[in-house]
């Protein structure tokens, strides 16, 4: 088993295929039985997505012609990242990336001759990539247009932030444990941790770990939620007896806070279209032991699924370019195109329109994204609240993100949190 050979088979069906880094990886790590094995792969095809447009720039620079072959242009990307941001032995990397190839005797003299063309001219050939403008930051051109455009102050920090690996975050169950309790906890098993001052269940370990690591987690004491997530079951300010909607609730992190913070609500209800990510939901209640309704229904459509009983509250957790947690999914600067920003316009409108009719007078409605673009999110709060009489805005006053037009922005990387944006709107 060649492990640079099963990453760049995995990044090859990112590129090739358009499918997600998640789910190639998980069929991939299959097989693999050393967790030592599985943690390079995964390093290998985190980082040659998180470059993948400085890589690809230097791959272009090196090559006389372009490798007509996704999966020895995905070994060579895989050869080229060692080299520059791995602690990997330049003969190893070297050797063992062009023995991956010994299947396709014309590949391996390839991948052995742009590796030892990479080390000799190295320095010229980082210089040249920072003189690029999408080889410096490693966005895609159309990208750093639009984060431009939305953030011109903020754009290159957002950028950084995005290439940086993000920390494991915690949210603690405060039903079943107080905070500082569970920070003791961790400190028992030599893991350290923060709090985060304006999120009272969020901690920030040192260095990420395998759940299983973590005290208490299969007993519910904790889940694994980044601090921006955390936030909305806060706004939502659920009382005792309320009925709750929540809205494209997959894989559930959400529903789960929501619980968390007020087990006495009458009801929820988790819908989600996607029938397989909606039983990881289910899967997560019965790690907490909660109960929940979930169905599995089309949020454009809720006369398909609705019983007719109005929310007090809803959590509209809407479809978006998820250009917010790129840190977490580099993934998403490959696959993701401009044309679907558009095209999640247009869903977000649809599905916040027909959430409407379900809220009860007097009732909250948050909308919320992990966005960064403006026409996401505020543009697309000011023109629902522009043709709803009955619909106001209510101010989010907090420490957390920046005001936006509507609503309230975290930018990715504030107070090292996911980019998030959350509007919280009431019907009269």
């Amino acid at each position: 088993m060649n492990t640079r050979l099963i990453a760049a088979r995995v990044i090859a069906r990112v590129l090739q295929e358009g499918q997600s880094l998640t789910a190639a990886l998980d069929n991939a790590l299959i097989p693999v039985e050393s967790s030592k094995d599985k943690a390079f792969i995964q390093a290998l095809c985190y980082g040659v997505c998180r470059y993948f447009y400085r890589l690809d720039f230097i791959l272009n620079e090196l090559l006389d012609k372009p490798i007509k072959d996704i999966e020895i242009k995905a070994l060579a990307l895989v050869g080229l990242y060692q080299l520059n941001f791995m602690r990997v032995k330049q003969h190893a990397a070297v050797s063992e990336t062009v023995l991956a190839a010994k299947k396709k005797p014309w590949a391996k003299a390839l991948v052995n001759a742009l590796l030892r063309a990479y080390l000799r001219q190295q320095i010229a050939l980082e210089q040249k990539a920072d003189s690029s403008v999408t080889a410096s930051v490693s966005h895609p051109k159309w990208l750093l247009k639009q984060v431009e455009q939305d953030w011109p102050e903020q754009s290159l920090q957002i950028f950084q932030e995005n290439n940086r690996q993000p920390p494991m975050v915690l949210r603690v169950n405060l039903s079943l444990n107080s905070r500082d309790q569970y920070l003791k906890a961790l400190s028992d098993q030599d893991l350290e941790a923060k709090a985060v001052s304006f999120c009272d269940s969020s901690l920030i370990l040192s260095k990420p770990v395998p759940v299983e690591l973590l005290p208490g987690f299969n007993l519910g004491y904790v889940s694994v939620q980044d601090t921006a997530a955390q936030l909305a079951a806060n706004l939502l300010d659920v009382q005792a007896g309320h009925r709750v909607l929540d809205i494209c609730a997959a894989p559930g992190g959400k529903t789960l806070h929501i619980i968390e913070k007020q087990p006495l609500l009458k009801e929820i209800v988790a819908v989600d279209i996607d029938g397989a990510r909606l039983s990881r939901v289910q899967e997560n209640l019965q790690r907490l032991s909660f109960s929940a309704k979930l169905v599995v229904g089309d949020a454009t459509r809720p006369f398909e699924w609705w019983d007719g009983e109005s929310f007090d509250r809803i959590l509209l957790d809407a479809p978006c370019s998820a250009l917010g947690v790129v840190r977490r999914h580099p993934d998403i600067k490959i696959l993701r195109k401009p044309d679907d920003i558009k095209a999640l316009q247009v869903l977000q409108k649809t599905i916040l329109e027909a959430s409407w009719p379900l809220l009860v007078s007097g009732g909250l409605l948050l909308y919320a994204t992990c966005s960064i673009l403006k026409q996401e999110n505020e543009q697309q709060v000011d023109g629902f609240l522009a043709t709803h009489i009955d619909a106001v805005e209510i101010p989010i006053d907090a420490v957390w993100g920046r005001t936006a037009q509507r609503g309230r922005q975290i930018l990715t990387g504030d107070s090292e949190m996911d980019g998030f944006y959350y509007a919280l709107i009431k019907k009269l």
